[in-house]
């Protein structure tokens, strides 16, 4: 990997400017009004594959949004690595609380990114971390020095629950064949920590709407006479948990996997300084299941959160009125053997149940998934492993996220592959919050990783 590091070193200004450049471009998947950024995006994720010298290149129409596909075969011989990302990103709302704006991106110096870090909506979620894929490839073909076969394919829907990629999956499951997907949307625990994920939680997201009265009234006038929504969808919410912190929905966590005494042990090794950690979020303390570390909640049990509520008046000033209506979204993080549409009838029908007979809630569903485990005694885990060491100096601590990525599972059952999650990023980097960023140490080390990762892969699958 001489040619190829030393291509990585001589190109390095270039690649970040380039990701600066897809970075400016508001590929926000879950507004419409971004419908044609959208497109854009895809159009120059699609012309930096074509310029890192991929020679099969596709902008795939869906029904929603488009994906990028790309593929360079060698040799049928050699062993084919998908490598996925996505690069749509969530909406950056609430604006003012960016200390500069999300698709403008600038780089500044941090406690946790001494080198610097890259300031933008997408930084790290997932343009920033797909681009070192690009550029690895880039790398390897320039430097003669890429050791297997590589396909591409990059999403644009990701953030809104990738809902036509499993149909894309199954209509193009012979162009997709490979021996295992690669996909880097997936953080590590510290600069001086690496770490590979090793499993995932799966997906609930839904959105509730409870109605009152027919109309919006003068609280005044009515108030006292006529349940107010939001009062009841409060209620209801905070209802949800019980004292010790635990879902009290019947049923919840019946199919819930129970991790053993020993790999919870091994898990809560660790690098964990809670102090630090409640510092980093401005916290005096921490909230969570009652008999379980923060390690373990975050990770190996479910949960259930509001997303985000909303009713009545929320502009400036006053306005007295008792509102007709109040929403809500809700996600609940699943873990193995949680059936996502199992869970979401489990929570329709006893938020129906729960509802007082003086409103009329109403429960809709958006998306989910899967949760996910990979092996960490598997060839791909492996070669993981040993590039990780190569770049770090230090062998990375296998954990489980508390993130879900729905097509892990997906990827397992339709090209039955599986997924090693090499992502690069911090969970400090704020993702899907404003002023998100990646560093620049995580997005030069990701692209001098990659190649490690093919040729050790390669090693290994032909033995």
């Amino acid at each position: 990997m001489k040619n190829t590091q030393a291509y990585i070193k001589e190109h390095k200004d270039r690649f970040l400017e380039e990701l600066l450049e897809l970075l400016r471009i508001p590929s926000v998947s879950a507004d419409p009004k971004f419908k044609d950024s959208v497109a854009q995006t895809a159009k120059l994720v699609a012309q930096h594959l074509r310029k890192a010298g991929v020679p099969k290149v596709e902008v795939c129409k869906t029904e929603g949004h488009p994906i990028v596909y790309g593929e360079y075969i060698q040799d049928p011989k050699l062993p084919t690595v998908l490598v996925y990302g996505h690069y749509d990103v969530q909406p950056p709302d609430p604006m003012e609380l960016w200390d500069t704006p999300p698709f403008e991106p600038v780089i500044k110096v941090t406690k946790r990114h001494p080198q610097g870090a890259i300031f933008a909506r997408g930084a790290c979620d997932d343009k920033g971390q797909l681009f070192m894929h690009v550029k690895a490839f880039e790398a390897m073909k320039k430097g003669k020095e890429l050791p297997c076969n590589i396909k591409f394919m990059i999403e644009g829907e990701e953030e809104v629950g990738s809902v036509n990629l499993e149909k894309f999956c199954k209509k193009e499951k012979k162009r997709l064949a490979c021996d295992m997907v690669l996909i880097s949307d997936t953080s590590i625990l510290d600069n001086k920590v690496p770490s590979i994920t090793t499993g995932l939680r799966g997906l609930t997201y839904l959105e509730v709407e409870v109605t009152g009265p027919n109309r919006d009234l003068h609280s005044g006038v009515y108030g006292g006479a006529v349940a107010n929504p939001i009062n009841v969808l409060a209620k209801m919410i905070a209802d949800l948990h019980n004292k010790k912190g635990e879902i009290t929905i019947p049923g919840f966590y019946d199919d819930v996997d129970e991790v053993s005494k020993s790999e919870r042990k091994a898990m809560n090794k660790a690098p964990y300084h809670e102090k630090a950690y409640m510092r980093d979020l401005g916290v005096t303390a921490l909230h969570g299941e009652k008999g379980y570390t923060t390690l373990e909640r975050t990770s190996i049990r479910p949960t259930l959160d509001v997303n985000g509520i909303w009713g009545g008046y929320t502009g400036e000033g006053a306005k007295t009125v008792l509102p007709s209506k109040a929403f809500a979204k809700i996600s609940m993080r699943l873990v193995p053997h949680q059936d996502p549409d199992k869970v979401f009838k489990l929570f329709k029908k006893h938020f129906e149940q729960a509802a007082p007979d003086y409103v009329k809630v109403k429960v809709i569903p958006h998306h989910g998934g899967d949760a996910a485990v990979t092996p960490t005694d598997s060839r791909e885990y492996q070669a993981a492993d040993w590039a990780m060491s190569q770049t770090f100096g230090k062998a990375p601590i296998p954990v489980r996220s508390g993130g879900s990525i729905p097509i892990v599972a997906l990827f397992e059952s339709v090209l039955k592959a599986k997924s090693v999650l090499l992502g690069f990023g911090l969970d400090s980097d704020a993702i899907h919050s404003p002023n998100e960023h990646f560093g620049l140490f995580n997005f030069y080390k990701g692209i001098e990783t990659i190649p490690y990762f093919y040729q050790r892969y390669t090693e290994l699958k032909q033995s």
